[in-house]
């Protein structure tokens, strides 16, 4: 970072406009991503690839629906992956299909 900027950065620290170095840092990237949705999408396309958000996180971060997003996925061609299911979500789906259902009253 250029002297002059970290100057800056320590000003508005010491003037108690942000408690630390990080706040500032945080504050400034998400007004970087709420004017340049292009860098939104970037940092969505990374973090699923690197596995650390989900398809639906890394959708709602791009600003797209999640078939936008898989289209893409394709696109960029980064593979979408299928997250995941714990045992305890499929006993759940299959408990839910297994009722009857009472569509009618009856």
């Amino acid at each position: 970072m250029p002297l002059k900027l970290l100057e800056d950065v320590d000003i508005l620290v010491e003037q108690g406009v942000y408690t630390s170095k990080d706040e500032l840092l945080d504050d400034a990237i998400r007004a970087l991503l709420r004017t340049r949705p292009e860098l939104r999408q970037e940092l969505a396309l990374a973090l699923y690839t690197r596995g650390r958000i989900s398809l639906t996180r890394a959708a709602e971060m791009a600003g797209l629906d999640i078939e936008s997003f898989k289209d893409l996925l394709h696109d960029m061609g980064v593979p979408y992956r299928v997250s995941p299911v714990g045992k305890e979500t499929v006993r759940e789906e299959i408990d839910i299909l297994r009722k009857p259902h009472s569509s009618n009253g009856g």
